[in-house]
């Protein structure tokens, strides 16, 4: 070997150490960026000598796409689950403390009193007390159902506009990786930074890509919807100013394709935004139908009854009174507008006795001749707030049962729902995690493994130097002899 080709081969492996130790500093300084992938300088062989042709970046393609829909279906179900919770305390209170069941109960508890001594007015007075803490439940808990639909829409535009912007952001990612690879420079921040967007949009929307030529990406949603090629899909949403029972809540489009809503409490929803979509127009609206059939029940229960004469709104009374609403019928918006009987509310000037004697509605209703002992109608009222009745199946609980069991049910239909998708809540972000994790082993920085390649390669660096300087010794101790 002559000394000029030692001393290349010398120049060549101090330049590839050079090049693979800049790699190696470069992963031990992002070890803890979640979004960047080991790189690898890859040293091929060449005469004479060798020399660093390329840095190869860290990939699993198959636990990556994992980790994107574990993301996506956590997404989902941690939105579900945390409007739940606070739409069940907006509307019945810590511990249910301030629900129509409680509230109910109450009246209950204070129509038997008035009825063991039917000629005590503070009793009747209380019992008038007690449907107002009725009404109240069902008046504000149907404000607090609307007021969290009308929040839920703006999390939804706020996502929609972060969805835009990220998809904005991909195209650029994307424009930098096609560029680097047609002019064959390294593109490895450019994938990092495409890869790190990819689970950003995960979180809003499940999806699925496909790299083209020149590295191009494609994405579509879970449902095959193109979300981006070449540029983005403009997803498009409505926000409403306010909503109202019944009203239905505007649909988010890509690409003039709806998303659709999530189902369940272990939901079906993959990202936010079905997650969100099933909150305002499922669990939100099924709950502003059972607080509409409880009213609708407690105006039946407590409607005065006469010979000949049609039912008519007694204690509870609403905008179509005297009328009683149809039976097995949804009204939507009862809960926010029934209220108790002017007739029998003292604050408005009315008399309790009414409740116990009958005749709100005229003296055709009036059942109570024989003095102020009478308790038949109170007694009646507290039956009948245990008898069952129909309710409208829609409303998502049994379309068979008494008023008190009713109200009971809607909330333990909340608690159980609530109850799955806390479960699946857990579930789906330790799968989250656990895959997050694995990609991670996979694709991520070993420090200790960096740190020990670092140490070869220090071993690397003197030995080229020591050849150097050998080579040098010996052209010198040459150029001597010759001179």
């Amino acid at each position: 070997m002559s000394l000029s080709t030692a001393l290349s081969i010398a120049q060549s492996a101090l330049m590839n150490t050079a090049r693979q130790t800049s790699v190696v500093s470069r992963n031990v300084a992002d070890a803890s960026n979640p979004d960047y992938s080991r790189r690898q300088a890859v040293v091929t062989s060449t005469a004479p000598g060798a020399r660093s042709v390329d840095i190869q970046r860290a990939t699993n393609e198959l636990l990556f796409r994992q980790n994107l829909a574990a993301l996506s279906a956590w997404s989902g179900q941690n939105a579900l689950y945390s409007g739940m919770d606070q739409l069940g305390v907006a509307v019945n209170g810590v511990d249910d403390a301030s629900s129509p069941s409680t509230a109910i109960a109450n009246l209950q508890q204070a129509l038997q009193l008035y009825a063991t001594s039917p000629s005590n007015q503070n009793l009747g007075a209380s019992v008038i007390d007690a449907a107002k803490q009725v009404v109240r439940s069902l008046n504000e808990g149907s404000k607090a159902v609307q007021d969290f639909r009308t929040q839920t829409d703006g999390q939804i535009a706020t996502a929609v506009d972060d969805l835009n912007s990220l998809l904005s952001q991909f195209q650029d990612a994307n424009t930098a990786v096609m560029s680097g690879t047609r002019s064959g420079t390294d593109v490895s921040d450019a994938l990092d930074q495409r890869d790190a967007l990819l689970k950003k949009i995960s979180n809003y929307v499940p999806v699925s890509t496909f790299t083209r030529g020149d590295n191009d990406m494609v994405i579509t949603t879970g449902d095959g919807t193109t979300l981006f090629e070449t540029i983005p899909r403009t997803v498009t949403f409505a926000a409403s100013a306010g909503y109202t029972a019944g009203a239905a809540g505007n649909a988010v489009y890509i690409d003039n394709v709806p998303i659709s809503a999530g189902a369940g409490g272990n939901t079906s929803a993959s990202g936010t935004l079905a997650g969100l979509l099933q909150l305002r127009d499922g669990v939100a609206s099924t709950m502003q139908s059972q607080l509409d059939e409880t009213a609708r029940g407690l105006i039946t229960a407590f409607a005065e009854t006469a010979p000949s004469m049609p039912n008519a709104a007694g204690l509870f009374t609403w905008s179509g009174a005297p009328a009683i609403p149809a039976a097995g019928t949804l009204v939507n918006g009862l809960a926010a507008s029934i209220s108790v009987n002017a007739a029998m509310n003292p604050s408005t000037g009315g008399s309790p006795t009414l409740l116990r004697d009958g005749g709100a509605n005229g003296a055709a209703y009036v059942a109570n001749t024989g003095g102020a002992s009478y308790s038949t109608l109170l007694i009646a009222y507290g039956d009948r707030l245990d008898q069952p009745m129909t309710f409208d199946p829609a409303a998502g609980i049994s379309a068979t049962s008494s008023v008190s069991d009713y109200a009971a049910s809607s909330i333990g239909w909340f608690e159980g729902v609530r109850q799955q998708a806390s479960t699946a809540s857990d579930a789906k972000e330790a799968l989250a995690s656990r895959s997050a994790e694995a990609l991670s082993n996979a694709t991520g920085v070993n420090v200790d493994q960096e740190m020990s390649l670092l140490l070869d390669l220090e071993h690397t660096y003197q030995a080229s130097a020591r050849m150097m300087k050998t080579v040098d010794d010996m052209m010198a101790a040459l150029l001597n002899a010759v001179g």
